[in-house]
């Protein structure tokens, strides 16, 4: 039975995410929670080491919570779940595409996405700086978090005036987990 229920709430999630793993962790979020599987403060750690580890975040995630609910069949049986549905529709899109991204109304519908997928993922993001206590039920403001987001923020944003393509993705996860330890570790 739960090998049934990990197939139906990943397929879910490769169904009905779009905009990448970013925009999807609210989708992931509602269907592990509804399972019973994680709790909201475990889910956070979860989406935290999937970003640190290589692979996409929706494939690390399903992979771990089918293992933590099913062993070695139910990671292999989540994973599946949620990369089928992408894998169906690329090979749609394939045998499609020459005809399809020419046309007015795919590009409309492409252009009109773009913003959706923002909003969800700056939802996402601030849903998970307030769950994680950034600001604390007292009012309070810990300054560590504070300081350590407005550093890399300021990197971020400050490479990309100083460098056309700004900070590599992966230097930029390295200096934030050399900040964390730095703040954090000691």
């Amino acid at each position: 039975m739960i090998l049934w229920e990990l197939f139906i709430g990943f397929l879910k999630v490769g169904c009905f995410a779009f905009g990448g793993a970013y925009a999807a962790i609210p989708l992931i979020r509602d269907v592990v929670l509804s399972y019973g599987w994680l709790d909201d403060e475990m889910l956070t750690y979860m989406v935290a080491v999937s970003e640190s580890t290589p692979g996409p975040i929706m494939v690390n995630l399903a992979t771990y919570v089918g293992s933590l609910q099913a062993g070695i069949a139910g990671s292999l049986i989540a994973t599946l779940a949620v990369v089928l549905p992408s894998f169906i529709i690329i090979l749609l899109v394939t045998a499609l595409l020459k005809t399809a991204l020419k046309n007015p109304y795919v590009q409309a519908i492409l252009r009109g996405l773009k913003p959706c997928m923002i909003g969800i993922i700056l939802a996402t993001g601030v849903w998970m700086i307030f769950r994680n206590g950034i600001v604390l039920r007292d009012g309070a403001v810990p300054v560590r978090p504070l300081i350590l987001t407005l550093v890399l923020g300021a990197v971020y944003f400050g490479s990309r005036k100083v460098r056309k393509g700004g900070i590599s993705p992966i230097l930029l996860i390295c200096l934030s987990a050399a900040a964390g330890i730095a703040a954090y570790g000691f």
